[in-house]
C-alpha cells in the first residue's frame, strides 16, 4: 500500500487556488527581488529611483508611481516581507476574497503614501523644508502589507486579534530602531489606523471567521449575523 501525502499537502494546492491575487502578487515580488539581485546595479538603482514615491514623481505622474512602487519589496528577493506577504494577504483573501483584498491593498498603499508625502510638499512650498526633500527614496508594499494584516486582525478572535496587533506594533518598532526614518514610520502608523478602519468593511463582507466561546460572547451580533446569512 502506497503512502499517502500528509493532509497539509494535499490541501496546498486547493488553497493556492483560492488565493490568485496573493499568489500573483508575490510571484512579481520575487521576480523584481530576483532582478534587483541579479540585474545590473546602475539600471536597478535608476529603477528603484524612478519608482519612488516622493513629491517629485508624484506630481509629475501619480498614478504610474503608485503602481510601480508597489512592485518592489525592501530588500529584494531575501526581504521578509516575501515571508509575510502570502501568509498575510493569503489569509484575508481566504476570508474577504482577491478583490476586496485588493482593495484594502491599494486604500493602505495609496492613502499612506498620500498623507506623508502631501505634508511634505507643503513644507517646502511654504519654506520649512529644503528643496531636496521633495526628492526621496521610497518604495515597497509595506503600508499595503500593514493595512491587510490590521484588516486581517479585525477578523480574528480577540485574544489573537489582538497577539496579531501586538506583534505588528513590535515589529514597527524594531524597524524604526535598525532603520528610523520619520517620514516612513508614519506612513506605517496611518497603515495600521486604515486598516483598523477597514474592520467593519471586511467583516460584513467574510466568508468566515474562526468562532469560540469568547468571540460569541465579545462579539455575539457579528456571529449571528453569520449564522443567519449561512456563512461557516
Amino acid at each position: 500500500m502506497g503512502l499517502s501525502k500528509p493532509p497539509r499537502l494535499n490541501r496546498l494546492p486547493r488553497t493556492l487556488i483560492r488565493v490568485p491575487f496573493t499568489l500573483g502578487y508575490t510571484l512579481v515580488l520575487l521576480g523584481t527581488g530576483l532582478y534587483a539581485r541579479l540585474g545590473d546595479p546602475g539600471t536597478v538603482h535608476d529603477l528603484l529611483a524612478d519608482s519612488s514615491t516622493d513629491v517629485s514623481h508624484l506630481s509629475q505622474r501619480p498614478l504610474l508611481t503608485l503602481l510601480v512602487s508597489a512592485l518592489w519589496a525592501v530588500g529584494g528577493v531575501t526581504s521578509p516581507y516575501l515571508v509575510v506577504f502570502p501568509l498575510v494577504l493569503g489569509a484575508l483573501e481566504r476570508r474577504v476574497g482577491g478583490v476586496r483584498t485588493a482593495g484594502v491593498f491599494l486604500l493602505g498603499h495609496v492613502l499612506a503614501t498620500l498623507l506623508t508625502e502631501l505634508p511634505v510638499a507643503a513644507s517646502v512650498a511654504v519654506g520649512h523644508l529644503p528643496d531636496s526633500s521633495l526628492r526621496r527614496l521610497d518604495y515597497g508594499v509595506s503600508y499595503g502589507l500593514i493595512a491587510c494584516a490590521t484588516a486581517l486582525a479585525g477578523l480574528l478572535v480577540p485574544r489573537p486579534r489582538w497577539v496579531l496587533l501586538g506583534g505588528i506594533g513590535l515589529v514597527l518598532a524594531a524597524g524604526s530602531l535598525v532603520d528610523f526614518d520619520p517620514l516612513t514610520e508614519w506612513g506605517h502608523g496611518l497603515a495600521l489606523l486604515i486598516g483598523v478602519v477597514c474592520w467593519p468593511y471586511v467583516r460584513r463582507n467574510a466568508r468566515w471567521r474562526p468562532s469560540s466561546k469568547d468571540s460569541d460572547a465579545a462579539e455575539g451580533g457579528f456571529a449571528h449575523s453569520e449564522r443567519v446569512s449561512g456563512n461557516t
